[in-house]
């Protein structure tokens, strides 16, 4: 499932790009102000940005840089700006992509296309002194070789792929065990971070990767 984000004020607008974008591996999250995607973006794990730069309470290109602070989420400002200079300046602060109005949404629709194929998530890390390579099925801390379990290995490569989120429980759950959920425990997820944790953080009791954010879910809270 695809996580897409329209933040766009003009509410005619923000629906006709649901519905030229409409796909049953899409989920979108529509908000008209700033305040509302920055909580979105707080705790979805986003595959895809679309993004207007004049809003109600504030300039586009500021939530763009805060994002891109974190993550390299694709971001395809759609905007009425239309100077040259704007387009640099956008894609300079870490646009992938600038569409000026009026546009086609067929044409959006294609270069969102575009940058969802882009996003392919990484199978090889380097964090500090852990390597962990999902091709190969290698896995160290400090160049001792540590054994994870599919278990393991699918709730790592979800935190890595997603740092700068906060992976809520529930999905977690869902993509770890892959639907299989009616048979599987709440605490199964407790029980595989806390394994995971015990084999990868210098210190399980007090961790500095995979961070709990409460009454939510976990997330990657470390360096790389």
């Amino acid at each position: 499932m695809k996580n897409i984000l329209i933040l766009e004020d003009d509410r005619q607008l923000n629906d006709g790009i649901k519905l030229a974008l409409e796909n049953p591996d899409y989920r979108f999250f529509q908000c008209y102000k700033i305040k509302e995607a920055q909580e979105i973006s707080k705790t979805v794990a986003l595959d895809l940005i679309l993004l207007d730069l004049n809003l109600p309470d504030g300039y586009g290109l500021d939530f763009l840089k805060a994002v891109r602070a974190v993550s390299d989420t694709p971001i395809i400002i759609i905007t009425a700006n239309n100077m040259e200079s704007d387009t640099i300046i956008g894609l300079e602060a870490g646009a992938n992509d600038y569409i000026t109005k009026p546009f086609s949404l067929m044409i959006l629709r294609a270069r969102a296309a575009v940058q969802l194929r882009q996003n392919t998530k990484s199978n090889s890390f380097t964090i500090d002194n852990m390597q962990f390579d999902f091709d190969k099925m290698r896995f160290s801390v400090a160049g001792e070789a540590i054994e994870l379990s599919k278990t393991e290995q699918r709730l790592l490569h979800l935190l890595l792929n997603n740092r700068g989120a906060t992976l809520k429980r529930s999905d977690l759950i869902d993509k770890i065990w892959s639907g299989d959920t009616q048979y599987v425990d709440a605490h199964a997820l407790t029980v595989a971070i806390k394994r995971l944790r015990g084999k990868i953080e210098p210190d399980p009791s007090q961790p500095t990767y995979i961070k709990t954010v409460y009454g939510l879910g976990y997330s990657w809270g470390g360096s790389g």
